[in-house]
């Protein structure tokens, strides 16, 4: 861990040029003590950087000295090839360390455009209000993907009130609007598991089989299966006051489909969503009462409308007396 610092060290000055000891800390994550420490280290084994005291002064190296370690470690190369990280992502810090020490290896006068893309560009998964970007076995999927192991995994189905064991060979993770899923070969061939569903997982020591598909491809043909329209399927368009939005989504999610739109505007959501069929919907929507507005479709509106007046019809009587 020290050596890695160490790099780390090297890279920010030569990306930096000077910078205090307090700030490489803050960048680093330790006290400034321990830099001081690893700047003599620096010293000792050859680097040519010194500190100045007081005012205006700093820690920086020999102008013009450069070298040429790319420095990367595993996790580093990780999180670079798969893309940017997000905030929350556990592969962010990875990816930042990368980036600094890609930067450093950038010639000076090519420098500024990369380094003014690498502040000016934040990747943020998750949407508003919306559910946790990273669940918690993330980080162990990603680390499974990555070394080719085979998972055992405890599975919460939509709606489904008791887990399910499963041995799968991963293929690769997906990150689709604000949600991670993980792509897998199983008995039953290639299947999607939304990671937020994932109750309990151990990294087993046996490697996936040799052969795999490759992940494009399963991705393309798992998601036209999810996007194909489904036989008596409704897609609805309803309204529901902010407050009342995530009692919807919870009583309505093991009816969708897909994962809702939401738009918010003056304390309302608007919300389109498709449910399974319209006795699903009719279920749902009935039973939040006026909580929940339907603006479309026009036939389930009348649906609706009719099955309340059953309902009334059948129950009126008792209300009055």
């Amino acid at each position: 861990m020290r050596a890695d610092r160490l790099l780390s060290l090297l890279f920010l000055l030569q990306a930096h040029g000077r910078m205090t000891a307090p700030d490489l800390g803050r960048r680093l994550e330790v006290s400034t003590r321990t830099v001081l420490r690893d700047v003599e280290a620096l010293s000792a084994a050859g680097v040519p950087v010194w500190t100045e005291r007081g005012r205006g002064g700093g820690i920086s190296l020999m102008p013009n000295w450069r070298t040429d370690v790319s420095g990367f470690t595993a996790g580093e190369a990780r999180a670079l090839f798969s893309g940017a990280a997000g905030v929350a992502d556990p592969q962010r810090p990875a990816w930042e360390s990368a980036v600094r020490k890609l930067l450093a290896a950038t010639p000076a006068e090519q420098r500024a455009p990369f380094q003014r893309a690498a502040e000016r560009i934040l990747v943020e998964p998750a949407g508003w209000r919306s559910r946790e970007a990273n669940p918690p076995h993330l980080a162990a999927l990603q680390e499974a993907v990555f070394s080719a192991r085979r998972v055992r995994l405890r599975y919460r189905s939509a709606g489904a009130t008791r887990t399910s064991t499963r041995t799968l060979d991963p293929i690769g993770l997906v990150a689709k609007g604000g949600v991670w899923y993980l792509v897998a070969a199983t008995r039953d061939g290639d299947r999607l598991f939304r990671v937020e569903r994932v109750v309990g997982l151990d990294v087993l020591d046996d490697p996936v089989p040799p052969g795999l598909p490759d992940l494009p491809g399963v991705w393309a043909g798992l998601r036209e299966r999810v996007e194909r329209p489904a036989t008596g399927a409704v897609r609805t368009r309803l309204r529901v006051a902010a407050a009342d939005a995530g009692v919807l989504l919870r009583i309505a999610d093991a009816q969708l489909l897909d994962d809702p739109v939401l738009t918010e505007r003056y304390g309302v959501v608007e919300v389109v969503a498709t449910f399974r069929a319209v006795p699903a919907a009719r279920a749902v929507l009935l039973g939040l009462g006026a909580l929940v507005h339907v603006l479309e479709p026009p036939e389930l509106v009348a649906d609706l409308v009719a099955t309340a007046r059953d309902v009334l019809g059948r129950y009126g009587d008792q209300a009055g007396a």
